[in-house]
């Protein structure tokens, strides 16, 4: 093993985001990029030396190559072992059970979750520290600021390719690669925490599901818990193959673009349970038969029904939601008398609280749930929780949503996505709305109750749209006592209803405003309004405070979910 030193230069914006550094592909495959971000996160790391590293990614385009790369720059940057997914691949929750369950310093996931892959797509790198969950903003600032004065890359040179393909052990100089099975340790813990008795008993029964994995690395999982342990028919999981392009699909589980899903749960005939997972299986989609279940009301609903799953017969300590995420679980928190929290959006902000034992489970709207068992949401156990609710309870996916509805209220809620803004208007739109806040606190929006009229839905109390509050989200650590500021702009109205904008920080091109709309009801007879038509008060306010249309250029968001 000969390890050399290799000059380089520093490359602008490896900034990391919420999950890490995702750019476009070609960026990556620039000489040099991936090996720069690698080596400035060693260097951040001082006790790497003789440690245990976690590897694996959700299989997309360049997957293989990076992994190739970053086991030669951990060898040479002297970890004695590595564990490496079977071919390259571990979802981003089974690699936190893993660096949890065998003890690793950290690990390494390669993934741009739900952005396309494929050569025209998307890359992404994230660390993930000992406990499981993504590095706090002080690694991943630490990080960056190492890449903007880096020379050089440490790597054993040449060599032929290392084998990932089959398990076993192989020896890098003085540092050990394990290729394990990606699936095993997590299908366990899994097995752990819910009753898969009478989920094959559920099956048995002649029930019906359809998991679209979307040609992601989700596929071996859900096929080998759902159609292996769990007895669920062959063909139950569709897209299960994980395959470089995720076969042209767009893999984030939405009605947006899981539009396969949303055909196959449409009708009598439909199955009486839909999924679907993304790119790295950490997000999750919900369906019953023409019925989808909105991210934040799946987090209330598993929260309000805990106790009927043996991994959380005991109850919960707490529960936590990011900030975007609707108010649905705080209900749930205030009924069940335990304490309920709103963090900035980035599962790295749940970590502490989990420690801390203050929170078992928690939620972002953008198709995130989780809970204590690892440190990021995971796609599968979201899956398996309302399947569990479904064996135990004899009912139906709406069945259950409407009951919950019925006994806590129902939180209307969407999210408006305005992609592909120019950054510089993006940031003018943000930064102007954010000056103007402490002017609109009183502000009525006679505009609202126009809106109503158009969307044709009656509103008996016009004059409850007016703003209470407005503020920049900013959020303190109650474990460690960190602040973040700059989370989010938000305008609080009279009786509940919520108006948030934020910049995301998961996309590649452009940038990616997000408009989320909150409100809620209390009157079950009110409870089957056309979502959209629900929140057009808050629509057409959010257009009139802020000149959406105007300030991106654009003509309406691109996305609705």
């Amino acid at each position: 093993m000969k390890i050399v030193t290799v000059a380089t230069t520093a490359f602008a914006g490896q900034r990391p985001g919420t999950s890490g550094l995702r750019k476009q592909v070609g960026v990556f495959m620039q000489p040099h990029y991936l090996e720069n971000f690698v080596q400035a996160l060693f260097d951040t790391l001082p006790d790497k030396a003789g440690q245990t590293l976690v590897l694996g990614g959700d299989g997309r385009y360049h997957n293989r190559v990076a992994v190739q790369t970053i086991l030669r720059m951990a060898a040479a940057n002297g970890y004695a072992r590595v564990l490496v997914g079977q071919g390259g691949l571990l979802s981003t929750p089974a690699l936190s059970a893993v660096v949890r369950k065998l003890g690793a310093s950290g690990g390494i996931v390669l993934s741009a979750s739900h952005n396309p892959g494929g050569p025209d797509g998307d890359f992404g790198i994230k660390y993930n520290i000992a406990n499981g969950g993504p590095a706090p903003e002080t690694i991943t600032e630490a990080v960056y600021t190492r890449t903007q004065g880096i020379t050089g890359y440490t790597i054993v040179e040449g060599g032929t390719a290392i084998d990932l393909d089959t398990l076993g052990t192989i020896t890098l100089g003085d540092m050990t690669i394990e290729v394990i099975d990606p699936v095993a340790i997590h299908a366990q813990l899994m097995a752990s925490l819910f009753d898969f008795a009478a989920m094959r008993a559920w099956f048995a029964a002649g029930h019906r599901m359809q998991y679209d994995a979307m040609c992601a690395v989700g596929g071996p999982y859900a096929k080998a818990v759902l159609e292996g342990r769990l007895g669920a028919p062959a063909g139950t999981v569709v897209n299960g193959e994980p395959l470089e392009d995720f076969g042209g699909h767009h893999p984030d589980p939405n009605p947006a673009h899981a539009a396969q899903l949303m055909a196959a749960m449409s009708g009598q005939s439909a199955p009486d349970f839909g999924a679907a997972s993304d790119g790295d299986a950490d997000r999750n989609m919900i369906l019953g038969r023409d019925f989808v279940v909105t991210p934040s009301d799946s987090l209330a609903v598993l929260a309000a029904n805990a106790h009927l799953v043996p991994g959380y017969r005991a109850g919960l300590t707490g529960i936590a939601r990011s900030m975007p995420t609707s108010c649905a679980a705080d209900a749930v928190a205030k009924a069940l008398g335990i304490a309920s929290y709103e963090t900035p959006t980035g599962w790295k902000f749940f970590g502490n609280l989990l420690d801390a034992g203050r929170v078992t489970l928690c939620g972002e709207e953008s198709y995130g749930t989780g809970s204590d068992h690892v440190r990021e949401k995971d796609g599968l156990w979201a899956v398996l929780f309302w399947l569990n609710l479904l064996a135990a309870t004899g009912q139906s996916v709406e069945q259950i949503v409407r009951g919950h509805w019925a006994r806590f209220g129902r939180h209307y809620y969407s999210r408006h996505d305005w992609e592909g803004v120019a950054t510089d208007r993006a940031d003018a739109l943000v930064n102007s709305l954010r000056e103007r806040l402490p002017g609109l606190v009183g502000t009525r929006w006679p505009e609202a109750g126009a809106a109503c009229v158009a969307a044709g839905v009656a509103d008996a109390d016009i004059g409850a749209w007016q703003i209470e509050a407005a503020d920049d989200f900013a959020y303190t650590d109650p474990v460690d006592g960190s602040v973040s500021h700059k989370q989010g702009l938000r305008l609080l109205f009279a009786g509940g209803a919520r108006i948030v904008l934020r910049l995301s920080g998961t996309g590649t091109q452009g940038a990616t405003l997000r408009v989320y709309f909150e409100r809620y009801e209390a009157d079950p007879s009110r409870h089957d309004l056309p979502t959209q038509a629900a929140l057009a008060p808050l629509i057409a306010a959010a257009e009139q405070i802020a000149g959406l249309c105007l300030r991106t250029g654009l003509n309406g968001p691109a996305v609705i979910t």
